[in-house]
């Protein structure tokens, strides 16, 4: 059937193109995002007209369904590199502003994807403001993705931001349970622990990592009836995500061992330095 025909091809396709930057993808999907479904028809009968109402709008919340995958996609597009993230950035401001419901709910999730376990300022910003929105399901998932922005980082000033919403939100179970969770997020393993699926400076990318997290962000496209319904266990999900931060050195039987590393920039020149005169020697 057409809803979940839609929203299965569109999160394939998304899938076949994680981290490569391709451009013309993107905008086959941004093309998705324009997409306006609206109720044409009008009956004269009351009875009539309030039953095909709640029908257009159940099916007009279902045909929308794939659009909040393809704003997914395009971060998931556009993560594996510097200049498309940025260009994605600005693409998100416009969906925030002139998008529709679904779209809405689904770019913070997009901007938590597209800077995991890197809590920058003019995102953290702009997922501090709609964590008051008015739309509770933009909050929800906006205050989600300020934990996975700030993952295993013990950014004091997201700690700070999210302490202020725990007070805000103090009488409101679902934004504080949120809330709780971006704060558990944020200490991941006191520190030691990231959510960032890629290594080596985004040249390597963990599918396992990215699988996971798309798993959990998926399911906050429908956070009311998920996470916050009976489903919740599907959070487990960004166990395979998480890493150490650091290099950890064990022997063979598995004891810590220790190992004399050279720190800083200044050691990186003299080793520069000295392959440099090495290769003069041997000239």
């Amino acid at each position: 059937p057409e809803p979940f025909r839609s929203f299965s091809n569109t999160l394939v396709d998304v899938c076949a193109y994680a981290g490569s930057g391709n451009v013309l993808k993107v905008q086959q999907l941004l093309h998705i995002c324009s997409e306006h479904y609206d109720n044409k028809d009008k009956d004269d009968d009351k009875d009539k007209k309030d039953k095909k109402d709640k029908d257009k709008k159940e099916t007009t919340a279902d045909m929308g369904s794939h659009q909040g995958v393809a704003v997914l996609g395009i971060a998931l597009i556009a993560m594996g590199e510097e200049i498309g993230s940025e260009m994605a950035l600005r693409t998100f401001g416009h969906l925030l502003r002139y998008g529709e419901p679904t779209l809405r709910r689904a770019v913070p999730l997009a901007l938590a994807l597209i800077s995991v376990s890197n809590p920058r300022l003019n995102i953290l910003d702009t997922l501090s403001k709609f964590s008051h929105d008015a739309d509770p399901e933009v909050a929800h998932n906006a205050i989600f993705a300020m934990g996975m922005v700030g993952s295993g980082t013990n950014n004091a000033r997201l700690a700070a931001m999210l302490r202020q919403l725990a007070q805000y939100h103090a009488k409101d179970p679902n934004n504080l349970f949120m809330v709780r969770l971006a704060q558990g997020l944020t200490h991941l393993g006191k520190g030691t622990l990231t959510l960032c699926p890629y290594h080596s400076d985004r040249q390597l990318m963990s599918q396992v990592a990215v699988a996971g997290l798309l798993t959990v962000l998926v399911s906050f496209l429908d956070v009311k009836n998920i996470i916050l319904g009976k489903s919740h266990y599907v959070l487990y999900g960004l166990v395979a995500a998480m890493q150490p931060r650091m290099l950890v050195t064990f022997d063979e039987e598995l004891r810590p061992l220790p190992v004399s590393v050279r720190v800083g920039q200044v050691r990186v020149c003299n080793i520069r330095l000295t392959s440099v005169a090495c290769r003069r020697l041997r000239s």
